[in-house]
């Protein structure tokens, strides 16, 4: 299977791990990227609606949309998207099942995914390399310092590279409306971006599993990464800006495959360990029902 060749050559190439983060210091650092992000990204509110009563398009299984529609119910304070992309059959298998809000959310620190492989499309045409100075250090530094560490200096440096008109063009080409001032998206959409990564049909196998490999043991792993079963492996980009607390991620074990995207928007950072809870209570129903 071809996410299954994709996930051996993640390996084959090495993740890069940090040193274990004692929970203050995490806590710490996840407060000082909130600052910085709050103030280097741009902010809008999400055109949320009242969250749909059942998913659109193909539904992954029934028993899951009744899961996770049991949860919205019961968090009905919160705005909460979620979409789901059964990955196992492949990149043609790309139908997205959409639950609660699909308006556009601020995208937060996910929207780094996009920059990132908007970047590596340039390194693939010959228009840029890794080895580019950026700041004070190389592309491919500020690469991974943007997806495992959520820096945003970085992002603002891709970004630049990249040039804005140029990323909104690159996101048109995958079916995505993205526009960096609004740094909107709604939870099909990454899904959609995070799936094409990692079925190996946005970049080549080198890149793609490179980009993978910064999606794992990043700064931030209490959302999605921190309620799946054991077992699970775990690629995602959280987001956590003022009301917006988000995570994508792709769940695969074995030759199953999944995308996952959860946005959640709420009133500030105060409830942000309250929606902590709901995206545990989301991951471990898609993982109870899909694995």
């Amino acid at each position: 299977m071809a996410c299954a060749a994709l996930l051996a050559l993640v390996l084959a190439v090495g993740i890069h791990t940090f040193a274990d983060r004692s929970t203050a210091a995490n806590l710490t650092k996840t407060s000082a990227a909130t600052t910085a992000e709050a103030s280097a990204s741009p902010s809008a509110s999400p055109n949320a609606s009242t969250p749909a009563s059942a998913p659109a398009a193909r539904v992954v299984d029934a028993a899951l949309g009744a899961r996770i529609q049991a949860i919205l119910d019961a968090n009905s304070q919160y705005q909460i998207g979620v979409a789901v992309v059964d990955l196992s059959q492949g990149a043609g298998s790309a139908d997205v099942s959409e639950y609660g809000v699909r308006e556009k959310f601020v995208a937060a620190s996910t929207a780094k995914v996009l920059a990132a492989a908007a970047y590596y499309h340039l390194v693939e045409t010959g228009a840029a390399t890794l080895d580019d100075p950026l700041g004070s250090y190389t592309a491919g530094f500020q690469l991974r310092e943007m997806i495992q560490q959520s820096d945003n200096d970085s992002w603002s440096l891709i970004m630049d590279a990249v040039g804005h008109e140029e990323l909104t063009a690159y996101a048109a080409t995958l079916g995505v409306s993205y526009d960096p001032k609004t740094n909107t998206l709604t939870p099909a959409e990454m899904a959609t971006i995070v799936s094409r990564l990692y079925s190996g049909t946005l970049l080549n196998a080198g890149n793609t599993a490179q980009l993978l490999s910064y999606m794992q043991d990043t700064n931030y792993e209490t959302l999605i990464p921190a309620a799946v079963p054991a077992g699970i492996t775990v690629f995602h980009k959280y987001g956590l800006l003022g009301g917006e607390l988000h995570d994508a991620a792709i769940l695969t074990q074995g030759n199953a495959a999944y995308a996952l995207v959860i946005y959640t928007k709420g009133q500030d950072l105060s409830d942000v360990p309250e929606r902590t809870e709901v995206i545990h209570q989301l991951t471990q129903a898609v993982a109870g029902v899909l694995f």
